[in-house]
């Protein structure tokens, strides 16, 4: 069996990450699994939900929003307002991505502030929800030391970094990191999320129109605890360069991608 791509079977797409495209938030990042791209920006916000403050909660509050541009999909896309509500899938996902940062970020350490994580699709190539999540991660650490720098916050509230990665079967094998052609032939596709102590946070997992055995389900965990592990790598060198990057050409920046 020979990938669209060429790649081994267990091998990740080239990712990328490029900080501080979106000078207005916190931290932000363009993340690249392959050819998806997904902005993901962490911007706080001086207080909490009102049910949190009638409540009398302490700490602070974490929620995620996603969306996919209209023009990141081969056939445009309808914007969520122009349907008068949001889709099922752009729900479940966002809600996805929520679970997976409130897992690995202590709220009592960001105080009365809601951190908002916004993702943004700006080109959809397979995987956009686990893009989402390990961009977010690097996006909200850079919000964080952003923080800790301007003396906002005492302690670094983030406890672990998370990644997201998917997996599959594909032509009976199990396969590392789907890409859309993969993943639209797949007879099973799974979205595991693992925090860097190779904790899982989240395991989904579905046969379409097939079913799968467990000693698949363990080839597949297998598979992405090893991609999941190079990620880690990635996102700590994101993060600890960050300050260090030089302001974004956007348009140039855009260039990169594709150019593997």
């Amino acid at each position: 069996m020979i990938r669209p791509d060429a790649r081994a079977n267990d091998q990740l797409r080239p990712i990328s990450f490029h900080p501080n495209v979106a000078p207005n938030a916190t931290g932000s990042v363009l993340v690249g699994f392959g050819d998806t791209r997904v902005i993901c920006s962490a911007t706080i916000e001086e207080g909490v939900p009102g049910w949190m403050r009638h409540q009398r909660v302490p700490g602070g509050w974490l929620t995620a929003e996603y969306s996919m541009l209209p023009y990141s999909t081969h056939d445009r896309k309808s914007r969520d307002i122009s349907r008068g509500k949001l889709d099922g899938r752009s729900s479940e996902i966002q809600r996805l991505i929520g679970r997976a940062m409130r897992a690995v970020v202590d709220l009592q350490k960001i105080g009365q502030r809601t951190l908002w994580i916004d993702c943004d699709v700006l080109q959809a190539d397979g995987g956009t929800r686990t893009a989402s999540i390990t961009g977010a991660c690097v996006a909200t650490a850079i919000a964080f030391n952003r923080l800790l720098a301007e003396g906002k916050i005492k302690d670094f509230p983030l406890k672990k970094l998370v990644a997201a990665v998917s997996a599959g079967i594909y032509e009976d094998t199990p396969v590392l990191d789907l890409n859309y052609l993969e993943d639209k032939a797949a007879t099973v596709d799974c979205n595991i999320v693992m925090t860097e102590a190779l904790e899982l946070v989240e395991v989904q997992g579905s046969g379409e129109e097939a079913v799968f055995t467990r000693a698949q389900m363990d080839s597949m965990l297998d598979l992405s605890t090893k991609g999941i592990s190079e990620i880690f790598s990635l996102q700590k060198m994101a993060i600890l360069n960050a300050d260090k990057a030089e302001p974004v050409d956007f348009a140039a920046l855009l260039g990169t991608f594709g150019k593997h």
